[in-house]
């Protein structure tokens, strides 16, 4: 066995996951190049290695949560490669007025119908919320029918706790900030009789989503946050701080300050990292989500101080990983018939984005939470928090 396959076998040995072994979440590798790529360049060889077929596994989300929750990870250092990539986030505002469409063009711009395939009928592409649910086998070990019903019941779930946590009224003006396909304005217009405004700047998006919303007092904008006017009742983000980037974070906020009644509320639905760190995740960067990067909550608090009070802050993590297999689920299901427009190097990228952040959930390397803010000097908002 050659020094580096040795070294990784190690590794991973810590983390109970064994090269060519026979449990699910043991790696079957087909090139020994992965093993140099793996050193050289951490999870972007990881991922890249997967995309290209050097290897295969059974249940790769387990895979990425067992290595996360034993530290194996840690055991290989970075190279000055890797190094190299957090240079732009400190030099640079990757996500600028002039930048912020390339996520959008590269990822919600992919196809209405690679989406459509995966999500429930709002197209929540954000965590669900299956608090309630009775315990019952896991999405991969249920039949398609109940899983594509569970998970329109746990989107319902998670828009109606954000509707209910900004006391919504009929009459109130919303501002959704990032709106996606639209699901949650019309959620919000149908479900408590409220006008919304959402903003988005992916164009696949926006005009989908002015047709969901049709003959609702919805209103589809396609504006970058920064350039926003008026004031509202409350504020809605979900999903969208995660393209904001940390040399925009004050910006973000003071937008939303600026757009928000005095006595109004503003929830922030976002991804978050542990820690406060420049790094961007090498393979999702390139592969996924263009400059995309986690904040962590001294970041969130930071930033929000000058202008906001937090009322609560609702750790949803948990339910990422369920709501990212349920997916994984239904995606497969459709794979026959997107199979022929994506092709197959898009098929393992994409079971290898949804698997591996469904570990990065489970070993709870990554959380989601809902922060629920109020102006500084507001009274006692009366609002229903988790």
């Amino acid at each position: 066995m050659d020094t580096s396959k040795q070294f990784v076998a190690n590794l991973l040995a810590e983390a109970d996951v064994r090269v060519d072994g026979s449990d699910p979440w043991d790696l079957r590798v087909r090139d020994e190049r992965l093993f140099r790529e793996v050193l050289l360049r951490k999870n972007l060889g990881l991922g890249e290695g997967y995309m290209l077929g050097w290897w295969d596994c059974e249940r790769v989300d387990e895979f990425i949560c067992r290595v996360l929750k034993s530290g194996a990870a840690d055991g290989v250092r970075g190279c000055w490669r890797l190094m190299v990539r957090i240079l732009p986030s400190l030099l640079i505002n990757l996500q600028s007025l002039s930048r912020a469409t390339i996520v959008a063009k590269r990822h919600y711009d992919l196809g209405n119908d690679l989406f459509q395939a995966f999500l429930d009928p709002y197209l929540q592409y954000s965590c669900a919320y299956f608090k309630d649910f009775p315990d019952r086998p896991g999405p991969l070990e249920q039949n398609d029918d109940a899983v594509s019903a569970d998970l329109e019941r746990a989107q319902r779930a998670k828009m109606r706790l954000i509707c209910d946590k900004l006391d919504l009224k009929p009459g109130e003006t919303l501002l959704d900030i990032g709106c996606g396909w639209g699901g949650l304005a019309r959620f919000a217009a149908e479900e408590y009789g409220c006008s919304v405004v959402g903003v988005n700047i992916s164009q696949r998006q926006i005009e989908f989503a002015r047709e969901f919303c049709q003959r609702l007092p919805v209103e589809i904008l396609d504006l970058d946050y920064r350039l926003l006017q008026g004031t509202y009742d409350k504020i809605v983000s979900v999903g969208m701080f995660e393209h904001v980037g940390q040399k925009n974070y004050r910006t973000f906020m003071e937008t939303a300050a600026r757009c928000l009644k005095p006595d109004g509320l503003f929830l922030l639905h976002t991804i978050g990292s542990n820690v406060t760190s420049p790094e961007i995740d090498p393979w999702i960067s390139k592969y996924i989500f263009p400059n995309g990067i986690l904040p962590s909550i001294a970041q969130i608090a930071h930033a929000s101080e000058r202008w906001f009070a937090v009322e609560d802050l609702h750790n949803l993590g948990p339910n990422y990983d369920r709501t990212l297999m349920c997916w994984l689920r239904k995606f497969r299901r459709a794979w026959p018939e997107l199979r022929e427009k994506y092709g197959d190097r898009f098929g393992r990228m994409w079971e290898y984005y949804l698997q591996s952040c469904a570990g990065c959930f489970r070993a709870r390397d990554i959380q989601l939470w809902q922060v629920m803010f109020t102006r500084i000097g507001r009274s006692q908002p009366e609002c229903r928090l988790a």
